[in-house]
C-alpha cells in the first residue's frame, strides 16, 4: 500500500513540476526573464527558510565556505539561466524532451568526472538518449533557432549540481542545500535585469502567475521527498518520466505546440534510453547486494 501511495505522490509531482514549467513560461510572456527568475529565487527561498524553521532544521552561514557547496550554487545559476531563458523561447515539448535527458547526462557526468563504473549498455542508452536529443533539437534543421542551446545548458547546469551534490557532507539537510540554491540565484536574476535593461513589470497577471509556479514547485519537491521516504527508489524512479507526458501536454493545451514527428521520435528514444539505464543500474545493484552477502 506505501508503495501505491509513493507512485501516486511520484506522478503528482511530476505534474505539479510540469505545472511549475507552464507558469513560468506564461510569466515569462509577460515580464523579463530577469524578473521572473528574481521572483522565483526570492519566493523559492523565503518557502525554505520558513520550511527550515518549522522543522528546527538549522541554516549556517559556513555552509557557504564549503567549496562543494559553492560549486553546486555554481551549477544552480547556470542551470536557473538555461532553463528559464528556455522556457521563455522555447515550445514546452521541446524543452519536456530536451529535460529528460538530465539523468543521462547525470550518468555520463558520473562516469567521466566521479570515476563511476559504467558498463557499455549504459554507454550505448546515454549515446542513445544524446541522438534522441538532436532529434528534438536538429541543429542544423530549417526549425533551430538557437535558443534550444539554452535548455541544453540549462540540463547541463542541473545534472552538474546533481553530481555535486553526491559530493557534499551527509550532515548538510536538504532543505538548507536547496535553500542556498535558490537563495545563489537572486544575484543572477538581478545581474540579468541590468544587463537587459529590462524595465520590471508588475501587475497582477504576473504576480499571479509567480506564485502559482513558487506554490507548485514546492509542493512537487515536498511530493518528490514524501515519495522517496515511502517506498524503494527503485519502484518510484521511473515515474519521474512522467514529467515528460504532463509538460507536453500543458505545452499542447495552454500554448498550441504541435510537436513534430522528429520530437515525437527523439522524445521516444530518450525516454527509452533513460528509463533503460535506469533499470540497468538497478539490476547492478541488486546483483552487488546479493555478492556482498
Amino acid at each position: 500500500m506505501d508503495t501505491l501511495r509513493a507512485i501516486f505522490l511520484m506522478v503528482l509531482a511530476m505534474a505539479l513540476l510540469a505545472a511549475s514549467d507552464a507558469f513560468l513560461k506564461l510569466a515569462s510572456q509577460h515580464a523579463p526573464v530577469g524578473q521572473v527568475m528574481l521572483m522565483l529565487s526570492l519566493g523559492g527561498t523565503a518557502v525554505f527558510v520558513l520550511m527550515a524553521r518549522a522543522r528546527r532544521v538549522r541554516l549556517p552561514l559556513s555552509d557557504l565556505r564549503n567549496r562543494l557547496v559553492l560549486l553546486r550554487c555554481a551549477f544552480e545559476m547556470v542551470g536557473a539561466v538555461g532553463m528559464l531563458v528556455g522556457l521563455s523561447k522555447v515550445p514546452l515539448s521541446v524543452m519536456a524532451a530536451i529535460m529528460q535527458t538530465a539523468p543521462l547526462v547525470v550518468v555520463l557526468g558520473a562516469a567521466l568526472f566521479l570515476k563511476e563504473p559504467v558498463g557499455w549498455r549504459r554507454w550505448a542508452a546515454v549515446l542513445t538518449g544524446m541522438v534522441g536529443m538532436l532529434m528534438v533539437i536538429r541543429p542544423f534543421g530549417a526549425t533551430f533557432t538557437g535558443w534550444e542551446l539554452f535548455a541544453v545548458m540549462g540540463v547541463t547546469g542541473l545534472a552538474a549540481r546533481d553530481l555535486v551534490t553526491r559530493l557534499l557532507p551527509p550532515h548538510m539537510h536538504p532543505i538548507s542545500i536547496s535553500t542556498w540554491g535558490f537563495a545563489a540565484v537572486i544575484p543572477v536574476g538581478l545581474a540579468l535585469m541590468l544587463l537587459t535593461g529590462a524595465a520590471p513589470v508588475l501587475n497582477l497577471q504576473v504576480a499571479v502567475f509567480m506564485l502559482g509556479a513558487i506554490v507548485v514547485t514546492t509542493a512537487g519537491y515536498l511530493a518528490v521527498t514524501a515519495a522517496m521516504r515511502m517506498a524503494p527508489v527503485s519502484a518510484v524512479s521511473p515515474f519521474r518520466y512522467a514529467r515528460l507526458i504532463f509538460t507536453a501536454g500543458l505545452g499542447m493545451a495552454i500554448f498550441g505546440d504541435r510537436p513534430d514527428g522528429w520530437t515525437w521520435a527523439g522524445a521516444a528514444l530518450i525516454l527509452g534510453a533513460g528509463l533503460y539505464s535506469f533499470l540497468r543500474e538497478r539490476r547492478l545493484a541488486r546483483a552487488a547486494m546479493a555478492a556482498a552477502g
